[in-house]
């Protein structure tokens, strides 16, 4: 009888069920559930993301620091190899200037220093007597002219650049196949002088070595005319030099070795040797 009585009872809630009739009560009592349910959630989730963020803050802040620490080994790795591409393609534009111009015989060497008088226009270079170097010899790069070896010790080189104040070069206007002579001043410009009135100099002008005096070999590229200076009542005119060379940022010359300058100080007037 029970068991009739319990399968009516189930029967008639099925059929109460399906007919929306037991709605209102299924709401009365599963949404106080829900809510429990929706509360512990919400409690549950606030307590995991409290318990776990910190030691995820801590993990990326970590990997941060990581990450900034191998950038910064990476840009220092570009800076090394950009500045071994620089030196590569230096010493390969000397040696392309040296295998073009086979007459001579070089030797190169760093810049290791740049003299710290206002007034002198000198660089030091790696080189010196053990390994050959002398004073006077003539110093260029695969661009031009930059000086000659003013003074020598048994491992480095002073070279007097050809904007120093006390420089002076024999040149050739390549254009008119006119002599001039060339000198520094205090102000590192490179200016051209003794140029006859009569001689029509033009902006552009390449500007070389003429050979003559005996202190560089004939041919060297010096740079190009700038600014013409011209005065009606003046003897010469003049004008300034854009030199090829670019001193501030030498790193690397060649030491021409077989050439002797002559010493013509006995042939001046009033000059003693």
């Amino acid at each position: 009888m029970r068991t009739i009585a319990l399968s009516l009872v189930v029967v008639g809630l099925l059929v109460l069920s399906l007919g929306g009739y037991l709605n209102p009560l299924l709401r009365v009592t599963t949404n106080p559930l829900v809510s429990i349910q929706s509360w512990i959630s919400i409690r549950y989730m606030a307590l995991y993301e409290f318990l776990t963020v910190p030691r995820d803050v801590a993990s990326l802040r970590q990997r941060n620091a990581e990450l900034e620490a191998e950038n910064s080994q990476l840009q220092a790795q570009v800076i090394e190899l950009n500045q071994q591409l620089r030196e590569a393609q230096i010493l390969y534009a000397l040696t392309g200037f040296m295998r073009n111009n086979p007459q001579n015989q070089y030797i190169a060497a760093s810049v290791i220093g740049r003299d710290t008088n206002p007034f002198m226009n000198h660089i030091w270079i790696d080189h010196g007597s053990d390994q050959g170097l002398r004073r006077g010899m003539p110093v260029v790069t695969e661009k031009g002219l930059v000086g000659r070896i003013s003074a020598v010790s048994a491992g480095a080189s002073s070279v007097q650049l050809i904007a120093d104040p006390g420089s002076a070069v024999n040149v050739l206007l390549q254009s008119s196949e006119t002599e001039a002579i060339l000198t520094g001043s205090l102000t590192g410009d490179v200016l051209l002088d003794m140029v006859p009135q009569d001689v029509t100099i033009q902006a552009g002008e390449l500007v070389l070595t003429s050979g003559l005096g005996g202190t560089y070999p004939a041919n060297l590229v010096i740079g190009q005319i700038m600014n013409v200076r011209k005065q009606p009542n003046d003897l010469f005119q003049g004008a300034t030099i854009q030199p090829v060379v670019d001193f501030s940022a030498l790193q690397a010359v060649l030491v021409i070795t077989n050439f002797q300058p002559l010493d013509i100080t006995p042939l001046i007037p009033g000059q003693t040797p």
